[in-house]
């Protein structure tokens, strides 16, 4: 084997930055449940179960067709929907799309405004 094949055949280690993990806009469940057991004396556990509590009564209010008041943060209600008539995207095809209801959110004037 010759110096030139023998170079050609040890591979050189590639200098690779490691990419930058991107820092994310969301909070999930997790991180709220977290931040809520920081904040006060619940444990995780304690904090996931509250947490998981009131996301069921807000979900059983709105099916009831209550309306949820968050105090500075927003208003959930649901609404009706109309019937009506939309466009398939792609090939401009026209569709009935029926009635139905959607969960509408109302934010807070003191959100509103601070935002």
């Amino acid at each position: 084997m010759t110096k030139k094949a023998a170079k050609a055949s040890v591979k050189q280690p590639t200098a690779k930055a490691a990419p930058a993990p991107a820092e994310s806009t969301k909070i999930g469940k997790t991180q709220l449940v977290e931040l809520m057991a920081d904040q006060t004396t619940l444990t995780k556990k304690q904090s996931d179960d509250v947490f998981s509590a009131l996301l069921e009564f807000i979900v059983d209010a709105l099916k009831g067709g209550k309306t949820v008041g968050l105090p500075g943060l927003g208003t959930l209600s649901v609404k009706a929907t109309a019937a009506r008539t939309g466009v398939r995207p792609g090939t401009s095809e026209k569709i009935q799309i029926p009635a139905g209801k959607k969960v509408a959110f109302k934010v807070a004037t003191t959100l509103k405004s601070s935002l």
